[in-house]
Protein backbone atom coordinates (compact mmCIF):
# COMPACT_ATOMS: atom_id res chain seq x y z
CA UNK A 1 0.00 0.00 0.00
CA UNK A 2 2.75 2.27 0.85
CA UNK A 3 4.49 1.78 -2.28
CA UNK A 4 0.91 2.70 -3.96
CA UNK A 5 0.35 5.87 -2.57
CA UNK A 6 3.89 6.57 -3.01
CA UNK A 7 3.87 6.77 -6.39
CA UNK A 8 0.33 8.22 -6.32
CA UNK A 9 2.00 11.54 -4.43
CA UNK A 10 4.76 11.88 -7.26
CA UNK A 11 2.37 11.51 -9.70
CA UNK A 12 -0.04 14.08 -8.05
CA UNK A 13 3.07 16.69 -7.28
CA UNK A 14 4.12 16.29 -11.10
CA UNK A 15 7.17 14.61 -10.14
CA UNK A 16 6.71 12.34 -12.61
CA UNK A 17 3.66 11.51 -14.96
CA UNK A 18 1.60 8.64 -15.04
CA UNK A 19 2.86 6.96 -17.47
CA UNK A 20 6.60 7.91 -16.60
CA UNK A 21 5.82 5.70 -13.16
CA UNK A 22 4.36 2.57 -14.90
CA UNK A 23 7.81 2.62 -16.46
CA UNK A 24 10.70 3.53 -14.04
CA UNK A 25 8.55 0.85 -11.39
CA UNK A 26 7.74 -1.94 -14.11
CA UNK A 27 4.13 -1.57 -13.45
CA UNK A 28 2.80 -4.04 -16.52
CA UNK A 29 -1.01 -3.54 -16.25
CA UNK A 30 -1.69 -0.08 -19.04
CA UNK A 31 -4.26 1.55 -16.60
CA UNK A 32 -2.76 0.43 -12.91
CA UNK A 33 -1.54 3.78 -11.57
CA UNK A 34 -4.54 5.69 -12.83
CA UNK A 35 -6.44 3.04 -11.14
CA UNK A 36 -4.32 3.68 -7.91
CA UNK A 37 -4.50 7.51 -8.86
CA UNK A 38 -8.78 7.53 -8.85
CA UNK A 39 -8.89 5.52 -5.58
CA UNK A 40 -6.35 6.81 -3.31
CA UNK A 41 -5.60 9.99 -4.76
CA UNK A 42 -6.73 13.69 -4.46
CA UNK A 43 -7.31 14.99 -7.86
CA UNK A 44 -10.16 13.95 -10.04
CA UNK A 45 -8.68 11.46 -12.59
CA UNK A 46 -12.11 10.06 -13.65
CA UNK A 47 -12.04 12.53 -16.57
CA UNK A 48 -8.14 12.94 -18.19
CA UNK A 49 -9.86 14.84 -21.77
CA UNK A 50 -11.34 17.36 -19.14
CA UNK A 51 -8.06 19.57 -19.89
CA UNK A 52 -8.07 18.70 -23.91
CA UNK A 53 -5.15 15.77 -22.98
CA UNK A 54 -5.73 12.30 -23.91
CA UNK A 55 -5.83 9.58 -20.94
CA UNK A 56 -2.39 8.85 -21.92
CA UNK A 57 -1.19 13.00 -21.14
CA UNK A 58 -3.02 13.62 -17.83
CA UNK A 59 -0.72 16.27 -16.68
CA UNK A 60 -1.41 17.28 -12.80
CA UNK A 61 -1.86 21.11 -12.08
CA UNK A 62 2.00 20.92 -10.95
CA UNK A 63 2.39 19.57 -14.34
CA UNK A 64 0.35 21.84 -15.97
CA UNK A 65 1.87 25.06 -14.33
CA UNK A 66 5.31 23.91 -15.19
CA UNK A 67 4.63 23.68 -18.99
CA UNK A 68 2.74 26.80 -19.27
CA UNK A 69 5.49 28.65 -17.77
CA UNK A 70 7.69 26.97 -19.77
CA UNK A 71 5.59 28.09 -22.86
CA UNK A 72 5.74 31.82 -21.67
CA UNK A 73 9.30 31.64 -21.48
CA UNK A 74 10.39 30.30 -25.07
CA UNK A 75 7.28 33.01 -26.16
CA UNK A 76 8.88 35.54 -24.52
CA UNK A 77 12.23 34.63 -25.67
CA UNK A 78 10.78 34.24 -29.31
CA UNK A 79 9.35 38.15 -28.88
CA UNK A 80 13.09 38.97 -27.62
CA UNK A 81 14.71 37.20 -31.05
CA UNK A 82 11.28 39.10 -33.73
CA UNK A 83 12.02 42.25 -32.01
CA UNK A 84 16.32 41.92 -32.41
CA UNK A 85 15.93 40.75 -35.65
CA UNK A 86 13.85 43.60 -36.56
CA UNK A 87 16.38 46.18 -35.23
CA UNK A 88 18.93 44.47 -37.27
CA UNK A 89 17.02 45.07 -40.39
CA UNK A 90 15.76 48.23 -39.68
CA UNK A 91 19.68 49.42 -38.89
CA UNK A 92 21.06 47.26 -41.82
CA UNK A 93 18.43 48.28 -44.55
CA UNK A 94 17.78 52.23 -43.22
CA UNK A 95 13.54 50.79 -43.32
CA UNK A 96 11.83 51.72 -40.15
CA UNK A 97 9.84 48.00 -39.78
CA UNK A 98 9.62 47.98 -36.53
CA UNK A 99 8.19 51.18 -36.22
CA UNK A 100 5.37 50.67 -39.27
CA UNK A 101 4.59 46.74 -37.46
CA UNK A 102 4.24 48.84 -33.96
CA UNK A 103 1.85 50.81 -35.22
CA UNK A 104 -0.21 48.41 -36.94
CA UNK A 105 -0.47 45.99 -34.38
CA UNK A 106 -1.47 49.29 -32.12
CA UNK A 107 -4.21 50.23 -34.01
CA UNK A 108 -5.37 46.74 -34.87
CA UNK A 109 -5.60 46.65 -30.91
CA UNK A 110 -7.13 49.83 -30.29
CA UNK A 111 -9.76 48.74 -33.38
CA UNK A 112 -10.66 45.06 -31.43
CA UNK A 113 -10.71 47.28 -28.34
CA UNK A 114 -13.48 49.51 -29.93
CA UNK A 115 -15.71 46.62 -31.22
CA UNK A 116 -15.79 44.94 -27.76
Amino acid sequence: MSFKLGIVSRVEKGEMTYLEAQKRYGIQGKSTVLVWLRKHGSLDWSRPEVHGMSSKEKETPQQEIKRLKRELWDQRLKNEVFAEMLKIVDEEKGTSYRKKYWEKLSAAASAKREES
